[in-house]
């Protein structure tokens, strides 16, 4: 049997990355899934693309687009939702903390933090109702380490991780798990960005900065989109039903993420 056979998903940020293939891995585990995205190309393409997927335009760092986006999904869900992976995420502003602008900072946290607020907010009448749900907030390993260079960002991954744990205590008489998974470097393009990006603020060549990640991870490699979407489905499934509260590493144990030399 399909572990999410007959779930209602919904996530963000799914037009490409971790949360496109997340919101592909749970459909194949017979889940009706929704997905969100602020680039409207993103969700035109997969519209056209992905028949069993359910595209959506949403800023979930907007209120408002929020609550457009939950009254869209749960008007045709008759009102049940049993699976929130908030994904979406941006990398954010990258150098010393004294050059850095607020509103980059804002919008990091925006983003990346406020965003899984403002979308647990309205899921979670409708658990609590059910008396049933899960719930996944996308950390990373820069929410259990230091990142110099990467303030806003590690910020915001700690505060996930802080939302989890306490949301978890909260809800957990609902029936409700709420867990937070931690990636590291992911292979794609949005690493190859950071990557590029780490570079030039320090000014060296980025096959040094990729040969650093790589030296601090005990596997010596990076993980893949895929190894997320099963760690999500896993605890989203009744494989993981007793699991709730926990921020859960992807990794290949990466033991810092200190790379300024």
């Amino acid at each position: 049997m399909k572990k999410l056979q007959g779930k209602t998903a919904l996530v963000t940020g799914g037009g490409s990355g971790i949360g496109y293939t997340i919101a592909h891995t749970f459909e194949a585990a017979g889940a009706t899934v929704w997905v969100c995205d602020a680039d409207t190309g993103r969700i035109d393409q997969l519209n056209e693309r992905d028949r069993n997927i359910r595209g959506i335009v949403a800023d979930v760092g907007s209120e408002n687009d929020v609550q457009n986006l939950f009254e869209s999904v749960l008007n045709e869900t008759d009102g049940t939702l049993d699976i929130l992976v908030n994904n979406a995420g941006i990398s954010g502003p990258n150098g010393p903390l004294e050059t850095l602008q607020l509103q980059a900072w804002l919008d990091t946290l925006r983003i990346n933090l406020i965003s899984a607020f403002l979308c647990c907010r309205h899921a979670l009448p409708v658990m609590k109702g059910q008396r049933s749900g899960s719930i996944v907030n996308l950390s990373s390993t820069a929410g259990t380490h230091g990142y110099p260079l990467r303030t806003p960002y590690a910020s915001a991954k700690w505060g996930i991780i802080g939302l989890t744990k306490s949301l978890a205590m909260e809800v957990g008489g609902y029936g409700i798990r709420v867990n937070a998974i931690c990636p590291g470097p992911v292979s794609g393009a949005r690493m190859d960005r950071v990557i590029d990006d780490e570079a030039e603020t320090r000014g060296i060549d980025s096959s040094k900065v990729r040969e650093q990640f790589t030296s601090q991870i005990s596997l010596k490699c990076f993980v893949e989109a895929e190894d997320i979407a099963q760690m999500a489905l896993f605890v989203c499934s009744e494989q993981g039903a007793r699991i709730s509260g926990q921020a859960l590493s992807v990794d290949g144990h990466t033991e810092s993420l200190s790379l300024i030399d």
